[in-house]
């Protein structure tokens, strides 16, 4: 949009705080912006002198602009964040953030379960957190389970049930996991009790729970119930143990939000530290992107308002290093010079430098690796007499089950690395009965035929796992297909690790601890862990078909059976009914023999 153009909208834009919003020739909203005045903000982007290119390149792109009026400065900054979080304009500041956060899950039922999910849906139930690590939840789960006294189980617990006496205590309450509430043992609210102290918990809050347990464990002793009061004691050392590795010293109680920034090059690292009752229940490092040379102070702005819409944090202190402009009146800013908060800060700030530091690190190391694997596969290629670097590495494999349901499976190996959505499973079409030439070969017409109708590049390397009979199969396929040039074929024998070129007659023995044959091995083992789990899932779900199962009264054993030994539903058919006897019973045989031979009746 150019400056004439600004010029006969501008009169419509109100002089009143709000958001602002552009959009570019297809209608896609690229920018979300705040202000105290829309009307000036927005004449601003239209001066002659811009800061920058980057400001410039979002000018030429607004081809339409929308406003919304609000009534304060907090209302914009909120509704701001809120389209920046739901729609991510490619000019605004980005927390790349794309992980899905576990919750706690406390169940909307009777006598709630406590779980972990990473569902959250609108079902009544009560959702805390967000947490940033799995593990966090993991061990605060299993510290629940030593202190709180709640069910596992998934029973329908209702009140109904309960007095029809449906069910029985389990091992949870003879080990005092559980105080048996399917048994009438425990009221509900006594166990309301119990996930109030569990909320107490989980806000870092832990004197209550402590109070609780020693009042208890008074009455224990009081009531002569010593082996209860052990019990309860151990609980309280556990709570204590727990309290003195998460409470920052010196720290006296108190919620907060703390937050630091770096700047590194293009991009900015904040970190927040999640401080409830003095203790810190949340860390997290996030990385910002910045697309229009935006300010250290609005990359931080940003950020904590993000930050904590996504934590659902209601904390009413927020600590930072430098001051911003937070619109919401009821939450003080503090800009630490010492003590507690500011060793908090600098606690905070090291923890983004150690997440910056493992970054560049990962960066190294895959750099290194990137190198070794080149060398690798040149390695390969001079072994293998290969006229291309074998970049791309293909490789097939047959499965079956006791000789019975085939199929067969494909990896794809880049730069010597597993390319995992670039495997391929195979359900065997065009087979009848074991044959693993033909279903090799039907894999690999199936596979080349796709790539060439997709006019997709061939790999450098197909490994075939077998021997010359696989081999010359697969090559078979790639002759129907006329592409037998575009990529090399070799076949690897699966007791000696020969390896076998197409047409040749000696085969070629790689040293045993060789590289290249180390690589081969790999992704020889890949394709057989790929091709058995793909068997495996396809044999739990039942997909398999065959006649056998529209036998009446023959189950899933007797088919087993029957394919391992036969290996054919044609071959079984060919068989007397003493034939089949032999391997499943006089009985099954019977009904075997008399499903494929109706003609002859029943047999003596």
């Amino acid at each position: 949009m150019t400056q004439n153009e600004f010029q006969h909208i501008a009169i419509a834009i109100p002089q009143q705080p709000g958001i602002y919003k552009y959009y570019n020739s297809s209608n896609e909203l690229i920018y979300v912006g705040k202000a105290k005045n829309i009307k000036k903000r927005v004449a601003s982007y239209f001066n002659k002198t811009l800061a920058n290119y980057k400001t410039h390149e979002l000018v030429n792109r607004i081809a339409r602009i929308e406003f919304t009026i609000v009534n304060s400065e907090q209302d914009a900054f909120l509704l701001e964040n809120s389209l920046i979080k739901e729609f991510q304009p490619i000019f605004n500041i980005n927390l790349k953030d794309d992980k899905t956060y576990p919750y706690i899950v406390i169940k909307n039922e009777p006598f709630p379960r406590v779980f972990l999910t990473r569902n959250k849906i609108d079902d009544g139930s009560q959702y805390l957190g967000p947490f940033t690590s799995v593990k966090k939840v993991r061990e605060l789960l299993n510290f629940i389970r030593h202190t709180i006294q709640l069910r596992t189980c998934t029973l329908p617990l209702t009140q109904n049930n309960i007095a029809k006496n449906k069910f029985k205590v389990c091992l949870e309450f003879h080990l005092g996991n559980c105080k048996g509430p399917c048994e009438a043992r425990q009221s509900e609210e006594n166990y309301a009790e119990n996930i109030s102290l569990l909320k107490s918990l989980l806000r870092g809050n832990l004197a209550p729970i402590i109070r609780h347990y020693r009042e208890e464990m008074k009455a224990q002793v009081a009531d002569l119930a010593f082996e209860k009061a052990e019990v309860t004691r151990k609980k309280i050392d556990y709570l204590e143990n727990y309290q003195a590795r998460s409470v920052v010293a010196n720290m006296k109680g108190g919620d907060m939000d703390v937050f630091s920034i770096i700047k590194d090059r293009e991009n900015a690292f904040v970190n927040y530290l999640m401080v409830r009752n003095g203790t810190i229940v949340q860390t997290q490092t996030s990385k910002v992107e910045s697309h229009l040379d935006e300010t250290q102070e609005e990359i931080l702005l940003f950020s904590v308002a993000q930050l904590r819409d996504t934590f659902n944090s209601d904390a009413t202190e927020i600590v930072v290093p430098l001051e911003i402009e937070y619109p919401e009146p009821d939450v003080v800013v503090t800009v630490p010079k010492g003590g507690d908060r500011k060793r908090l800060l600098d606690l905070s700030e090291k923890n983004a430098g150690y997440f910056i530091e493992e970054i560049r690190n990962k960066e190294r190391l895959k750099l290194s690796r990137n190198v070794d694997q080149v060398k690798l596969l040149e390695q390969l290629q001079k072994d293998l007499q290969l006229s291309e670097l074998p970049a791309q590495i293909e490789c097939f494999d047959n499965s079956n089950f006791q000789g019975a349901y085939p199929v067969s499976a494909m990896v794809t190996f880049r730069y010597g690395e597993p390319s995992k959505k670039d495997y391929r499973k195979f359900n065997v079409k065009t087979v009848e009965g074991i044959n693993d030439f033909a279903t090799m070969k039907e894999a690999v017409y199936r596979r080349y035929k796709r790539q060439l109708e997709e006019n997709q590049p061939f790999p450098q390397l197909v490994i075939i796992d077998g021997g010359k009979g696989q081999l010359s199969a697969a090559m078979e396929a790639m002759e129907e297909l006329q592409v037998s040039g575009r990529t090399t074929l070799v076949g690897l024998a699966k007791n000696e690790e020969e390896i076998f070129f197409a047409h040749d007659q000696e085969s070629l023995k790689l040293p045993y601890n060789s590289d290249s044959l180390k690589l081969i091995r790999r992704i020889r083992n890949e394709v057989h862990r790929f091709g058995i789990s793909f068997h495996r899932d396809k044999r739990s779900k039942g997909t398999f078909k065959n006649e056998f199962e529209d036998i009446p009264g023959i189950g899933r054993s007797t088919v087993d059976k029957l394919l391992k030994e036969f290996r054919s539903v044609r071959v079984v058919k060919e068989k007397t009914e003493e034939e089949i006897a032999i391997v499943v019973g006089k009985s099954r045989a019977k009904t075997v023999y008399s499903y494929f031979h109706p003609e002859e009746g029943k047999t003596g």
